[in-house]
């Protein structure tokens, strides 16, 4: 859900009334994007009470510098990388990582069925919060986001074989989770 236009002047003029930080085009703005943004920084939080965080201090961000959004563009995808940095941030700022290199990693073998596919979204969400800050943001950011882990490594401040180890560990970790949980 993106907030659609009909064209590009009445988008510019939004855009614009927000730049001028005019209440209620911010408003919209929070309005709109904040149910499709939530649940991007629940995957990152330890807390429902962390979510919040990181997705007021990402539309502050937003708020701060939508003077650099280009008209045109999705104005969605724009304000989803901004949380996403910010969930980011929020990594950096709150994990005391513990992290090993790859080479002490013993390979899990995966063995019967996929059980991610026998689950909802809401059970694996609920998994996610398990997981230590450092092995959620790996997964979340390599699975969910689709980065590399060389791209990972500069974004978290870590190695990209303490980036593939982690992811490891979170899938490993994931397992016993909805193993415990959801298999019993």
């Amino acid at each position: 859900m993106d907030l659609i236009f009909n064209n590009l002047a009445a988008e510019q003029i939004y855009i614009q009334a927000c730049i001028d930080k005019e209440s209620w085009a911010l408003q919209k703005l929070y309005e709109e994007f904040y149910p499709i943004m939530y649940p991007t920084c629940l995957r990152y939080a330890n807390t429902e009470e962390d979510a919040l965080d990181i997705l007021h201090d990402g539309f502050i961000k937003v708020f701060n510098n939508i003077e650099k959004y280009q008209v045109g563009t999705s104005l969605g995808a724009w304000i989803k990388r901004i949380i996403i940095n910010t969930s980011i941030d929020y990594y950096r700022k709150e994990s005391k990582r513990r992290t090993t290199d790859i080479e002490m990693v013993v390979d899990v073998a995966q063995s019967g069925p996929d059980v991610i596919s026998q689950i909802s979204a809401e059970e694996l969400l609920n998994a996610l919060q398990h997981l230590t800050p450092s092995y959620r943001s790996v997964f979340n950011l390599y699975v969910i986001e689709g980065y590399s882990h060389r791209e990972l490594a500069e974004k978290l401040g870590i190695t990209e074989s303490t980036s593939r180890s982690n992811l490891v560990k979170a899938r490993t970790k994931l397992k016993e989770i909805i193993s415990t949980f959801y298999f019993r």
